[in-house]
């Protein structure tokens, strides 16, 4: 009787080993608490998406809630971004015209640095991450591109935050 039950209460010690609570910060970034998030660069050819990315990557910060966004001169790192490239590539074609798309993918990439905001030439981390999203190659194609700009900014934001905070 006595054998089954701390066999029982070693199991489920055991089970839990793997858990932590509170935060899981990488140690590069253990002491930062406050990020600002000015305002990314642009290097492809569409206009304001950069100010998509920005506020995309902004909101996946607060909803994450490891760190906090603060202005620049109270921060105690700054994230600089530059969204590097918007690519499309076609899903499903027409069953009567192959050429003609009817999904389109589209693939976002932020490259990224974290950087001290008292000493700006000490990078804390950096990488590219990218999102991507889906939609229907519509009787107006620019459009439907526009809407899907911001979804996939915002798994590519998701992806950065994931880097940030968690390390992976």
């Amino acid at each position: 009787m006595k054998f089954p039950s701390l066999l029982a209460l070693a199991l489920l010690l055991v089970s839990c080993g793997g858990y932590h609570l509170g935060e899981i910060k990488p140690k590069s970034l253990a002491r930062v608490k406050t990020i600002a998030v000015p305002m990314f660069t642009n290097s492809t050819l569409f206009p304001r998406a950069e100010a998509v990315a920005t506020s995309a990557v902004a909101e996946a910060i607060v909803q994450d809630g490891t760190y906090r966004i603060a202005q620049s001169d109270k921060a105690d790192a700054i994230l600089q971004g530059d969204l590097k490239s918007i690519t499309y590539r076609n899903l499903r074609g027409s069953r009567f015209d192959v050429l003609r798309p009817e999904d389109l993918g589209n693939i976002v990439v932020i490259r990224w640095t974290l950087v001290d905001a008292k000493d700006p030439t000490k990078v804390l981390a950096s990488g590219d991450s990218a999102g991507t999203s889906e939609f229907f190659a519509a009787s107006n194609l620019q459009t439907a591109r526009n809407n899907a700009l911001p979804d996939a900014c915002q798994r590519a934001g998701l992806a950065l935050v994931s880097r940030i905070a968690d390390g992976y």
